[in-house]
């Protein structure tokens, strides 16, 4: 079975459990950002990622490696992973897209992409920031799509959902993600390169699922959530756990956040 039918019968599974015919909308939820999932609507139907075929268990702390089904108050079926596998843990790059793929073969054509970033740009943002991804920089030397699959992604993050997300709150700004396969922290160096290359947000995740969702035909909004500030421009070190807190304390406006987008989708 290949990544491709291997996501279509997760899809089928996901279906038969949640009891619906299809989902509308997916969101893959990042690092500390967990709780916001509690203001997407009411629950339908919750499972372990690992229940479903081609899943793999979370690795990393903040990642519940559990997936929800909402009905938001307008009637969209929604589907939400809490949390996401990623490419440090060694296990390929198609586990990493699995989730995008099962939410595409189970009827979703809209997936929002969250994750926890380090800010590039002290000057003009602030921990516990949302900011909408407006493109990329794909530093991680992999990409989901194999052999001449040519997939254009002049505009991989949707212009018409940064619109509405931008409706809905004004007060977000837009900024370029540069990934990489981690699991280190960049240097002051690296940080010092990043910035000059155009970058504004770093971090591990979200660019292969952009990229494998865009196959998919779907459209994608991202949203990165400052929890820290690059290597050497804060002059602190870098944790995880400063990811987590920072999640939880702004994880009711997130949430918030993305009900309304979705909503307006």
């Amino acid at each position: 079975m290949n990544a491709y039918e291997l996501a279509g019968a997760a899809a089928n599974s996901l279906r038969e459990r949640a009891g619906v015919d299809s989902f509308d909308v997916a969101l893959v939820m990042g690092s500390g950002w967990l709780p916001a999932a509690d203001a997407i609507g009411e629950v339908a139907a919750e499972m372990a990622v690992t229940e479903l075929p081609g899943f793999a268990p979370p690795a990393v702390a903040g990642h519940a490696g559990r997936v929800r089904a909402t009905v938001t108050a307008s009637g969209k079926n929604v589907l939400i992973f809490l949390g996401r596998t990623h490419l440090y843990e060694g296990r390929g790059v198609d586990p990493v897209v699995h989730n995008v793929r099962t939410a595409a073969a189970a009827g979703v054509r809209t997936v929002v992409l969250t994750n926890a970033a380090g800010g590039l740009r002290p000057e003009t943002q602030r921990v516990g920031e949302p900011i909408l991804i407006s493109d990329h920089i794909n530093m991680t030397g992999q990409t989901p799509i194999v052999g001449a699959t040519f997939i254009d992604l002049t505009d991989v993050y949707t212009p018409r959902l940064r619109k509405l997300a931008l409706e809905v709150d004004p007060g977000l700004t837009e900024g370029v993600y540069l990934a990489l396969r981690g699991p280190t922290y960049e240097t002051p160096a690296e940080i010092r390169m990043f910035r000059t290359i155009g970058a504004d947000l770093v971090g591990m995740s979200t660019v292969l699922e952009a990229i494998a969702a865009r196959e998919a035909g779907a459209e994608i909004l991202g949203l990165s959530m400052v929890t820290n500030y690059g290597a050497g421009l804060a002059g602190e070190p870098l944790n995880h756990e400063e990811v987590l807190a920072v999640g939880a304390a702004t994880a009711e406006r997130m949430g918030h956040l993305l009900a309304k987008v979705i909503d307006r989708i």
